[in-house]
């Protein structure tokens, strides 16, 4: 499919979809039935993950499509994640266990990027394997990642590269050849390294802070803590017409402050906490000094205010037609069943007030994920608040008797990070020391001191001429995959050889064939006389190019030794020794001198002492030196002279 049909997908949204990868009934009615049983099914499996989640802007939502045009009918849906980019590495693993629990079902998602899945692992892709001839050949299956092979050759498993097959093609190969399509073991050990943590990372994702506010808010987040996403994101995103609904409060009053504990994500606490924000005098939140104790609970409860009374001031006036009940959606009673038989309520007692909070959310969470064509995803959260304050009574002495059995805050530590962190993590994002599948730990001091101390500078010339050496083409010049897996290993003679061949030393005479083209095919209608003097005339043509590029390299030496260009190099010791034994003659020879026999260079220091000026010129900051050693796996000790 054409790059410009392709559907779009907004920027910070993903996109994913579940094929039956072998239907048994070709019938749309029974195909679209047995969709909506596996729907109940998946919903009731991940409904333990997903009922405590606190999403960034949407959830993750499926709902039948039925065929359209190659797509067969599916269970699809689409998920905007805003700034936290972990809902959409958690819907990754969603899918991963999706297709592990139900061995029928494959999984496709993407991003504006395309198949993200493939960029994370882009070091260890087949180079056949690009955006172009990826469409339609990953698929998420039995919990592993697939990519169909490229076939060429007819009776071999895949598909060609040069082709793009249809949805039911590829889920045909992928069922007949499943073992055929597994991607390999480093693409599948980038991919795990990336979810790896999870189901335990969502607990650790959280983060849990004391905040003083209105009493209506702490009620409305001890009964719907999904709500504080909105509330913050409204406050993140505010506008001066957005401040106006907060000169006063109506619905939040700041006189019935109380202090709760709230349960934020990372992103949620971040975006909160690192905006400097102060409020309008006539708002009735006032601030203590910054040494108060619980200045920062206060700070954050007044914005979590401001942010909740900006959704209500958008909700309008409550609707006039009631939501309809979730036991109404004929999807409701399997659901519950499944839940039920999964042990989602945990053997409480139904009527129990745990039982009904399990209740609560499990309504909430399934509304948000079961959509339909007449219903949006999400409804307004102005009215949710307004809808769970006028539903639930609360007494607000109780409220302020419950601050002393409070839970204790959690450290906010993780904001800051130290130099040597995210250096750390520089590193792992770039792909160095991972290509096992595992991170690097962190070295103490003393095996740093150790490292640095028997650093070879050999790895650096050696790297260098890998990478020159290295082949390329119009898409770019590719890191040499020695540069990281191999060791350095340095031939001297071979060295020296390949520069006497490229700058033409007097005592050996470059073959014609370097200036042939290898890619060239003589043509079989042309006899044999023809073809020997199109040769003689080559051979001519590279000999007068070869005998001009020689006399302007030597017109070029000459003008140059007049120069101080050349004491800028560092000679090799021999010919430095030599050179300054015999300086005297030659300063008395002078312009008399019409040839002077060059030198030879110390071409591995010299580049060492280039790059090493380059890199304490940076000061530490990035630059040119340091992103191409840094490509090539290269780690230069820092400067420890700071003179």
């Amino acid at each position: 499919m054409d790059v410009l049909q392709r559907p779009s997908i907004p920027e910070d949204a993903v996109q994913y979809q579940l094929f039956l990868v072998h239907p048994e009934s070709s019938e749309t009615e029974a195909h679209e039935r047995f969709l909506q049983q596996i729907l109940q099914n998946i919903l009731a499996e991940l409904a333990p993950l997903l009922v405590q989640y606190i999403w960034q802007h949407q959830p993750f939502n499926l709902r039948y499509h039925p065929e359209k045009g190659d797509v067969p009918a599916h269970l699809g849906g689409v998920t905007q994640f805003g700034d936290n980019v972990e809902d959409e590495w958690f819907i990754v693993y969603l899918l991963k266990h999706i297709t592990r629990t139900f061995s029928d079902i494959a999984a496709v998602v993407c991003d504006n990027d395309g198949q993200f899945l493939l960029i994370e692992a882009a070091e260890h892709l087949p180079k056949w394997l690009d955006p172009d001839s990826s469409e339609n050949r990953v698929f998420l299956y039995r919990g592993e990642l697939h990519i169909l092979p490229n076939r060429t050759h007819s009776g071999e498993a895949g598909w060609p590269r040069d082709s793009v097959p249809t949805v039911a093609q590829a889920l045909e190969v992928l069922h007949s050849h499943t073992e055929s399509c597994l991607a390999k073991q480093p693409i599948c050990a980038a991919l795990t390294k990336r979810l790896d943590g999870y189901p335990d990372k969502i607990q650790q994702n959280f983060h849990r802070a004391h905040c003083y506010v209105p009493a209506g808010i702490a009620v409305v987040l001890s009964k719907r803590p999904d709500l504080i996403a909105p509330a913050v994101s409204a406050f993140y995103l505010r506008d001066p017409v957005d401040l106006q609904a907060c000169r006063t409060f109506h619905t939040f009053t700041p006189d019935t402050r109380v202090m709760t504990s709230v349960k934020f994500t990372h992103c949620l606490y971040a975006q909160l906490q690192q905006q400097s924000f102060v409020p309008d005098r006539r708002s009735g939140f006032t601030l203590p000094v910054h040494s108060h104790p619980q200045y920062r609970a206060h700070e954050l409860g007044m914005k979590l205010a401001h942010g909740f009374e900006i959704l209500c001031s958008k909700s309008g006036q409550s609707s006039s037609e009631k939501e309809a009940s979730v036991s109404s959606n004929p999807l409701w009673r399997g659901f519950l069943d499944s839940l039920k038989k999964n042990g989602y309520f945990k053997g409480e007692l139904e009527g129990s007030v745990r039982y009904k909070d399990l209740m609560t959310s499990a309504e909430s969470f399934f509304r948000q994920s079961v959509t339909s064509t007449h219903r949006l995803a999400i409804q307004n959260p102005g009215q949710e608040m307004l809808k769970v304050l006028e539903d639930t009574s609360y007494s607000l002495e109780d409220l302020k008797n419950q601050e002393a059995h409070l839970p204790p805050e959690d450290s906010d530590a993780w904001l800051d990070i130290s130099p040597q962190e995210l250096e750390r993590l520089l590193e792992e994002r770039g792909g160095r020391g991972v290509s096992d599948g595992t991170c690097k730990t962190a070295q103490p001091d003393e095996e740093v001191q150790e490292e640095e101390a028997g650093y070879s500078l050999i790895a650096v010339t050696q790297g260098m001429k890998n990478f020159i050496n290295a082949m390329s083409s119009h898409e770019g010049a590719e890191i040499p995959s020695s540069c990281l897996a191999q060791p350095f290993s340095f031939d001297p003679d071979a060295v020296t050889s390949a520069l006497d061949r490229l700058l033409g030393s007097k005592d050996e005479e470059l073959d014609s064939d370097d200036f042939e083209d290898d890619d060239e095919e003589d043509d079989n209608d042309v006899d044999e006389d023809e073809g020997v003097q199109n040769c003689e005339s080559q051979e001519q043509a590279g000999a007068e190019a070869l005998d001009n590029l020689r006399k302007y390299m030597d017109e070029m030496d000459q003008e140059l030794q007049s120069t101080n260009i050349g004491r800028s190099f560092t000679l090799n010791n021999r010919a430095s020794n030599k050179a300054d034994a015999s300086k005297s003659s030659l300063a008395e020879l002078g312009s008399e001198l019409v040839e002077e026999e060059i030198q030879p260079l110390d071409v591995d220091l010299n580049l060492v002492s280039n790059l090493l000026e380059s890199l304490a010129s940076q000061a530490g900051l990035a630059g040119p030196a340091s992103n191409l050693l840094q490509s090539l796996g290269i780690h230069i000790p820092p400067d420890a002279d700071q003179s």
